[in-house]
């Protein structure tokens, strides 16, 4: 495939200068060329929390309902662990990582610790894994990986174990995305070898079934694949309308997956709905907005909600869009009071979603965070992070606060975490 203007890297992928060129900025603030990552919040993270309300009327899906599936009698318990006392609302300084890390992944494991994987020091891409305990506030070092992760998803599966796909070779100078797989034990506190994938795939997507199998899409590509934890291998399923990476993949209440926006050589609007009872794709609604490096969102009503993201030619979007299943359209949802891409977006326990960091229209990685309200439809503010901070996790504990780590500022790679409490 010919192309008549000039292209340059994001993230190995070539896209429209004018959409490099921004990012290039934004990367070189680091001290190294980055652009972008996936949406904050990890595609299989997006779910909604149990027992979440909110005081927006359910809304009844159309859609076929697949089939039940009976969580697998193998699978562990959750152990709980001592919840800490809650900090003042806002945010609060909480031990720091063993190492710097960007672009990496963060998943609550069952017993509530959460597991950091791979991710970039600013130099290289790690092998290493650290565990945080919510009862201590500290870091420690677990099990490393046989390859070196960065960009890459994690996925928790529902025996507990985590699996880790795709992103960026670590091997080579060139860009080279990784179909290679493995998966971590909590149990062990070791990383095994998996089935790999057909595809290498970087900027790519990795959602939780209701059947305990995984999707994977995108990764710029059409194709999609399901992993097997029964099998510990991925097999081929249906392939989508259009090829596309930075994109977002949210498991729905009735067990469809939505895939939205993303970027093949230009930013998309179109959307598709993934369902696993057939193993195929079919169009839906497209986004008002064309976007990637968005976030989106479950909402407790079934909705889901699109915010920010980029769309090319230095637009970094402030609007947000609520998706119906019912209706399979998008409709406009409250402004950010700050236009921002490669943000975090995390499900709140109370069913609202804390936006924090990201970058903004001026290549600067911000450390204001906002709340979007499904009850009110619109974003109100929150106190912001000591740092600013894209490249981050955010995720949900088990006690209701956010962890927030890691990440590329303004100034530097970042070590410290941070928790938001309601």
């Amino acid at each position: 495939m010919s192309h008549s203007i000039a292209f340059r890297s994001f993230h190995g992928r070539p896209t429209a200068a004018s959409h490099a060129t921004g990012l290039l900025v934004a990367g070189l603030i680091a001290g190294f060329v980055v652009a972008g990552c996936s949406a904050g919040v990890q595609p299989s993270q997006s779910q909604a929390v149990p027992g979440a309300t909110s005081s927006t009327p359910p809304i009844a899906s159309t859609a076929p309902t697949p089939s039940p599936v009976a969580t697998p009698t193998d699978a562990p318990t959750a152990t709980p662990i001592p919840t800490p006392t809650p900090g003042p609302a806002g945010f609060s300084a909480t031990g720091s990582m063993g190492a710097v890390r960007t672009r990496h992944t963060a998943t609550v494991l069952l017993d509530g610790r959460v597991l950091i994987v791979g991710g970039s020091d600013d130099t290289k891409r790690l092998v290493s894994a650290e565990l945080y305990d919510p009862a201590t506030g500290k870091f420690s070092p677990t099990g490393s990986m046989a390859h070196a992760w960065d960009s890459h998803t994690a996925t928790l599966l529902h025996d507990g174990r985590i699996l880790i796909t795709g992103g960026l070779d670590a091997s080579t100078t060139k860009v080279v995305y990784l179909s290679s797989a493995e998966v971590y034990d909590p149990a062990t506190g070791k990383f095994s070898p998996t089935g790999s994938m057909a595809h290498g795939r970087g900027a790519l997507t990795a959602t939780l079934l209701l059947d305990g199998r995984v999707l994977i899409a995108g990764g710029y590509g059409k194709l999609a694949e399901v992993y097997d934890p029964a099998t510990g291998k991925f097999s081929p399923t249906g392939s989508m309308a259009v090829a596309r990476g930075y994109h977002t993949a949210t498991l729905l209440h009735d067990g469809r997956v939505l895939i939205a926006g993303g970027e093949d050589f230009t930013f998309l609007s179109e959307a598709e709905l993934y369902d696993p009872t057939t193993g195929k794709f079919s169009r839906t609604g497209s986004l008002l907005h064309a976007r990637g490096n968005h976030t989106a969102t479950v909402l407790s009503d079934g909705r889901v909600m699109v915010a920010g993201g980029w769309a090319g030619s230095r637009a970094i979007l402030a609007s947000a869009e609520l998706f119906d299943p019912a209706s399979g359209k998008f409709t406009a949802a409250g402004s950010l009071a700050h236009a921002r891409y490669s943000q975090d977006a995390t499900s709140l326990a109370d069913g609202r979603v804390l936006i924090s960091g990201g970058i903004d229209a001026g290549a600067q990685s911000l450390k204001t965070a906002e709340v979007f309200d499904p009850s009110s439809g619109s974003f109100g503010p929150t106190a912001s992070m000591a740092f600013d901070r894209w490249a981050d996790t955010a995720t949900l504990l088990s006690d209701g606060s956010v962890l927030v780590a890691g990440g590329i500022s303004n100034t530097a790679a970042l070590t410290s975490a941070e928790l938001w409490w309601p």
